[in-house]
């Protein structure tokens, strides 16, 4: 991704779809997402979570939990927008803000939820985090180059409220479009071959599976075939690790990254269950080395925004 990912952060505000979509294909299966909670107590105070996982080798940065009409990083409060804006006119830019420090690719989850399926147990999602007409713009108007389409835990999402969103999002938005579900959140079956090649046909850039040995009975060969299939269609798919996995050993974490490259995975997502709103920083670490070794780990790591 070096074209795209090592531009001076000065220099954009947004990433264009194209160039970002063809930029992840051609890495060729050695793309790492982190995602993120941007809402909690960072791990480290001084900086942010998006910051930390950057300098532990992530490509693309996905927050979890940001309601985009009051968006707030926190960890920016002592960080001024390019350095002259006050501390408490901060918060109407931190998307910008947070790109002017990383220099990588913002996303940010939107939940597609199902309010048929509503009940007692489900938890309730602000409508910041929904996926609406609303969001859609709302999140292009804070500067955000994808929207991940999926479920946290019993949220009501259904495969076929994704479908709807991707029309909606490929309307309203200019970004890339992930749509999928990486654990049994909300209702349906989480590995459901229909509802991914539909959601291919409604938009989506970018689908988003299970990675192999994260949900009970999703095999290796299962995936790479699903895998196959969807890239025929012409669609990046990414295998995610969403079930807390992002916080055991190290040896897990490499095992399951690269049966997801043998599976023929475009991008490797952590999740942000492993330590406080981020994966174990070792852990993003070793997901990177796994699958593109140490030189371009070592290299992401080390390469400053402004080069």
């Amino acid at each position: 991704m070096k074209r795209i990912l090592d531009c001076r952060a000065s220099d954009f505000i947004t990433f264009n779809r194209q160039d970002l979509v063809e930029s992840i294909r051609k890495a060729e299966g050695r793309t790492v997402m982190a995602e993120v909670i941007p809402t909690v107590q960072p791990l480290y105070p001084e900086v942010t979570n998006a910051e930390l996982a950057r300098a532990f080798g992530a490509d693309l940065i996905l927050l979890n939990m940001l309601d985009v009409f009051h968006p707030y990083i926190k960890g920016l409060e002592s960080h001024a927008l390019f350095g002259e804006m006050p501390g408490d006119e901060m918060s109407d830019h931190p998307i910008l803000e947070l790109k002017r420090l990383i220099g990588l690719p913002i996303g940010v989850n939107l939940e597609p939820v199902d309010f048929s399926e509503k009940s007692s147990e489900m938890n309730e999602v602000k409508r910041g985090r929904l996926a609406s007409i609303e969001a859609f713009q709302k999140a292009s108007e804070l500067g955000i180059d994808f929207v991940c389409l999926t479920g946290n835990p019993n949220t009501g999402v259904t495969n076929e409220a994704i479908e709807q969103a991707i029309i909606q999002a490929r309307r309203e938005f200019a970004g890339v479009i992930i749509a999928g579900k990486m654990h049994q959140a909300g209702a349906g079956n989480v590995l459901d071959r229909d509802a991914y090649i539909r959601f291919v046909e409604a938009g989506a850039d970018i689908i988003l599976l299970p990675a192999p040995g994260t949900v009970p009975g999703v095999r290796e060969e299962a995936f790479h075939e699903l895998v196959q299939e969807l890239q025929a269609l012409g669609a990046l798919t990414l295998a995610a690790i969403g079930t807390s996995q992002e916080g055991a050993d190290v040896a897990t974490v490499r095992d399951i990254a690269l049966s997801s490259k043998r599976g023929g995975a475009d991008i490797v997502h952590i999740g942000d269950a492993g330590l406080s709103g981020i994966a174990v920083p070792e852990n993003i670490q070793a997901l990177s080395i796994a699958i593109r070794g140490r030189r371009h780990t070592y290299i992401r790591m080390a390469a400053s925004v402004n080069r």
